[in-house]
């Protein structure tokens, strides 16, 4: 009876641990291992894995994903999904951490990119309080001695609070429906948990649908270019917004009639 009870127990803790993983890989690929914050299946030698935690010691005010040789695509495509605006999010892949962990030269170039982002961060903090719609910033580290920065910016912060709020509504809608469907049956207490699990899952799905569709990624080759993109972004976003819906027509249609 007692191993039956183990095997329950471990069939369990190993369903739950799914559930978490699936969750967590959800947000953009990233997976929690020993190196930390993962992307894909990186691999590092004793030596690499050594300095890596010293080079996150070091830089212990940035947020360190590590990314697989075959993920960093991946990892920039989905860029909407790491960090926020107040730390740094650095992509850096395994190949570049192995050959930092032994060509001093080579690491001496690559730490130079990091700690001068750092040294940036308070000023693209301020910007980003500022502007109130940068959702996260972050950098890859790139090759060639060159690294490419991001910044994740909601396209309208008004817009988006409007959906929100929308998609909220129907989950109260699909919870009270669940909820009068479950006690017009009779149903147990039990089943009508089901139900309005399942009514919050899809409407927290909903949501994170609506975040991605409501994020622009902006893409520089340096700080300061990301700062300029970021205030022209803006820029141009309440420019549009005080436009009328004529105006904003201009140019957009083609007359096919000749």
């Amino acid at each position: 009876m007692s191993n039956i009870s183990e095997v329950t127990a471990s069939n369990s803790a190993s369903v739950l641990e799914s559930v978490k993983n699936s969750l967590v890989k959800d947000k953009g690929g990233i997976t929690n291992t020993d190196y930390g914050k993962t992307i894909g299946k990186a691999q590092l030698s004793e030596e690499g894995a050594k300095y890596y935690e010293e080079l996150k010691k070091k830089y212990s005010n940035m947020d360190f994903v590590l990314v697989s040789k075959d993920m960093k695509d991946y990892a920039k495509q989905h860029a909407s999904s790491y960090g926020n605006a107040s730390k740094m999010v650095v992509l850096i892949d395994e190949e570049k951490i192995e050959r930092m962990a032994t060509d001093s030269k080579f690491r001496a170039q690559y730490e130079g990119l990091i700690a001068k982002a750092q040294s940036a961060m308070p000023a693209l903090k301020s910007m980003a309080e500022q502007q109130g719609n940068v959702k996260a910033i972050g950098m890859q580290v790139g090759d060639n001695g060159k690294a490419s920065f991001f910044a994740v910016m909601e396209k309208s912060s008004k817009s988006m609070q409007e959906k929100l709020a929308a998609k909220r509504a129907a989950k109260k809608e699909a919870e009270k429906k669940a909820e009068k469907r479950a006690e017009k049956k009779e149903r147990s207490e039990e089943q009508l948990e089901k139900l309005r699990d399942k009514a919050k899952d899809k409407s927290v799905h909903d949501e994170e649908e609506l975040e991605e569709d409501d994020v622009e990624i902006i893409m520089a080759n340096s700080i300061e270019e990301l700062q300029s993109k970021i205030e022209a972004y803006n820029f141009n976003l309440r420019a549009d917004s005080v436009k009328t819906p004529q105006e904003m027509m201009v140019g957009q249609s083609i007359d096919f009639k000749g």
